[in-house]
């Protein structure tokens, strides 16, 4: 036996690496491809979704938008249009979530750096009180990079639409005005056509950050496919 291997080797070895390869092929076409669903505003919790949006069941996407950035410059949907970015509402003077939350996203922002497909965008809760110049502040302390990530402000009414109604990443303020409300400590991934994929993701929690940056790379690859 052991003469024949050693005069049949290079047959044997071909054979090995013939299986090798049929075997991992096999089990890659076995897998099943993860794919990030499309969500539609009945999906979330409904204290987060305005009464309007909450039997929405298809073709929900993020509503065209004009908001100034940290730097005074004029943000509108086009500047993300064919862009994957995660989304989320702070305020620069929240002394609970907000600091970890920014923290987080400079961790995406960090993994992301040099990726042209995948920006940020972060949106005051509290417009009247966080002007372009305070932004700007919050904006060097935390790290954000201006071509990366922008941070905006904007008229309260839109604002709160876009939370309630676009990202559905807020809840009403239980003694507010009427456009006051609470944001929470979710982010949003949306997608290059402005849809939300896959799930929220805790902005507080860094196993949820690992996942979120699991996702992005998933919905990177739809891409190139």
């Amino acid at each position: 036996m052991l003469q024949f291997l050693i005069k049949n080797k290079w047959r044997a070895l071909f054979m090995l690496v013939l299986c090798t390869v049929i075997f991992l092929a096999m089990q890659h076409l076995l897998t099943p491809k993860k794919d990030l669903i499309v969500l539609q505003p009945d999906q979330f919790d409904p204290t987060l979704v305005d009464d309007s949006m909450l039997f929405v069941k298809k073709y929900h996407k993020v509503a065209p938008f004009q908001l100034i950035n940290q730097n005074g410059d004029t943000i509108t949907e086009q500047d993300y249009q064919g862009k994957i970015y995660v989304a989320d509402f702070f305020f620069t003077t929240c002394p609970t979530i907000c600091p970890t939350m920014t923290k987080n996203m400079t961790v995406l922002q960090k993994e992301f750096k040099d990726d042209d497909e995948v920006f940020f965008l972060s949106h005051s809760v509290t417009p009247e009180y966080d002007t372009p110049e305070i932004l700007k502040a919050y904006a060097l302390e935390k790290g954000v990079l201006d071509h990366k990530w922008n941070l905006v402000t904007g008229e309260k009414e839109q604002i709160y639409n876009l939370a309630r109604k676009s990202y559905l990443a807020a809840k009403d303020a239980p003694y507010g005005g009427k456009y006051d409300m609470v944001h929470t400590e979710n982010f949003v991934l949306i997608d290059k056509e402005g849809r939300l994929r896959s799930r929220t993701y805790d902005g507080t929690q860094m196993e949820e950050i690992e996942a979120l940056i699991e996702d992005i790379y998933i919905l990177k690859a739809t891409y190139e496919e």
